[in-house]
């Protein structure tokens, strides 16, 4: 049987990168507020641009927090404290504008809501997508983990001082050359590294091909016609929130798949996870991820919708790509059976109300096998259950 063979690319940024900075600095907001109050609402979005940096949103709490503290902290943790830097921790104007969670909304999420009373509703309408296949160990689709791995490693150097001259913005991406669904090799690598003024273009190469791509990705994936841009604009000085704005929740696709798989639009950094954009998104992927363990498929696509308010997905479907060993109405029914799926059940049999979001900004929020004490929904717990269920 012939496969068709085609390219399909990913990227990942780095901590330092504007985006990034936003999502870590929501997401560390979220944390001091779960930390002392497990009930609290958060909706935190942050901007970021030369020495600025804006929070807003909404924030119900019995939480007391500092957030200028935690803004500096956070940017400091990042890197950005070399003193010439215009994004400086130290030197940040810091504005907020936080109020509380609209008590409309809230009569939906705290279960006042007449339609289900006394049962935790949804924090808003819209679909959520989880995705898992047998490329990689993690059960993700190769481009993102290769273009993750990447960026991690710029990240692992620049801390640990083995490369002095990186700094903290950067980008990865990688094509892979498929046939049908197997990857067979890779395209083209891009590496971008914010860096010190006085390094050179050959120095920066020679470290990333033998200290980042080389660790990175595996050999046999490489050959010789495999290309690779490093820094391909021959300078990268300015970086960070100095050369670009950064928003809150404007890398979604790196934090998912890649663009493999659809992505509902919802962002993730921020939100408590009463909001079905975070929760039930980490749900479909924890399904996705244990239909393909348990053998029913070997690639999967969960999707869940909620209307704001009401407790119950209005509608569950999966999409198994040609790949299922047994029909996906089947599947759905096994799912319905196995899975919990109103919002407070989501959070409790996840356990998301935790302060662990801090740990899920960089490098994806899916994928992350080596942490299965916070990323729960990693686990495949349930693959037997749906193989039982499912005859297989």
């Amino acid at each position: 049987m012939t496969f068709r063979k085609h390219v399909f690319a990913s990227e990942s940024v780095t901590e330092g990168h504007p985006d990034k900075v936003c999502d870590a600095v929501s997401d560390s907001v979220l944390d001091a507020c779960l930390e002392q109050d497990p009930d609290s609402r958060v909706a935190c979005e942050t901007l970021v641009k030369s020495n600025l940096l804006v929070l807003a949103g909404e924030v119900t709490t019995r939480a007391k927090l500092d957030y200028v503290r935690i803004a500096r902290e956070r940017v400091r943790e990042i890197g950005y404290d070399e003193p010439a830097e215009i994004f400086h921790a130290d030197k940040l104007q810091i504005v907020y504008a936080l109020t509380q969670q609209s008590p409309d909304i809230a009569q939906g999420v705290d279960g006042t809501h007449t339609a289900t009373p006394g049962i935790q509703g949804a924090g808003d309408q819209g679909m959520m997508f989880g995705f898992a296949c047998r490329e990689t160990p993690e059960l993700m689709p190769a481009p993102i983990i290769f273009a993750h791995r990447l960026c991690r490693r710029l990240s692992e150097l620049r801390h640990r001082g083995v490369v002095p001259w990186l700094r903290p913005d950067g980008k990865a991406q990688v094509s892979l050359l498929y046939e049908g669904y197997r990857p067979i090799r890779v395209e083209t690598v891009v590496v971008s590294t914010q860096h010190a003024r006085e390094v050179g273009q050959d120095t920066i190469r020679d470290v990333i091909l033998s200290e980042v791509i080389a660790k990175a990705i595996p050999p046999d994936l490489l050959d010789r016609s495999t290309r690779y841009f490093i820094n391909p604009t021959g300078r990268f000085v300015i970086g960070g929130p100095e050369a670009d704005s950064g928003l809150t929740g404007r890398k979604i696709i790196v934090d998912t798949y890649g663009g493999m798989g659809r992505h509902g639009g919802g962002a993730f950094s921020g939100k408590d996870p009463s909001k079905v954009d975070r929760s039930a998104a980490y749900m479909a992927r924890y399904i996705a991820k244990n239909v393909v363990a348990s053998g029913a498929a070997d690639r999967a696509e969960v999707q869940l919708a909620y209307a704001i308010g009401h407790p119950d997905p209005v509608s569950i479907a999966v999409d198994t790509f040609g790949t299922g060993k047994v029909d996906e109405q089947k599947i759905v029914d096994a799912v319905r059976e196995t899975f919990r799926l109103k919002p407070a059940e989501i959070i409790e049999e996840l356990a998301l109300l935790r302060p662990i979001y801090r740990r899920t900004t960089n490098y994806g929020h899916f994928g992350r096998v080596d942490e299965l004490d916070t990323f729960t929904w990693e686990r495949t717990d349930r693959a037997v259950i749906l193989q039982k269920r499912l005859n297989l």
